[in-house]
């Protein structure tokens, strides 16, 4: 009973916050993609929500990554903005290469650390990203 006991409170303690932190870096990739022109993007911004189904977002997690550089690739380029190529793709794919070692058991405890630091990096890499195709007002 005691275990039981435990599983809930570390559920508490850290599974709900990092759902809500995924949910809100989920609707940060949404946003990242709604800032681009609709001819411009190489996802529909709502597809991101996929991320939600397990197992699925194994793979999913990389083609959502691919679309959100592509697509601000082609944003800065049609404003005629200055941006590395690709934007955000390298810490993209780094973050879902480590988020899949984490499956890995024993290799886990050397690559979850690395996965989270990797993912705020480019949680906030798209952020800026879309804060800079936000219209001046």
């Amino acid at each position: 009973m005691v275990e039981a006991g435990v599983m809930f409170l570390l559920w508490v303690l850290i599974g709900i916050p990092a759902l809500v932190a995924f949910i809100f870096f989920l609707l940060t990739e949404h946003r990242a993609l709604g800032s681009c022109a609709p001819e411009n993007r190489k996802m529909e911004p709502g597809m991101v929500w996929l991320q939600l189904v397990p197992v699925f977002n194994v793979v999913w997690q990389f083609l959502v990554v691919l679309a959100i550089a592509e697509s601000f690739q082609r944003e800065f380029e049609k404003r005629g903005l200055a941006v590395e190529p690709h934007p955000s793709k390298g810490i993209g794919l780094a973050v879902c290469i480590l988020n899949c070692t984490t499956l890995i058991p024993v290799v886990n405890w050397l690559t979850s650390i690395p996965a989270v630091i990797c993912w705020i990096i480019y949680w906030v890499k798209i952020a800026g990203l879309k804060g800079q195709l936000a219209p001046q007002v």
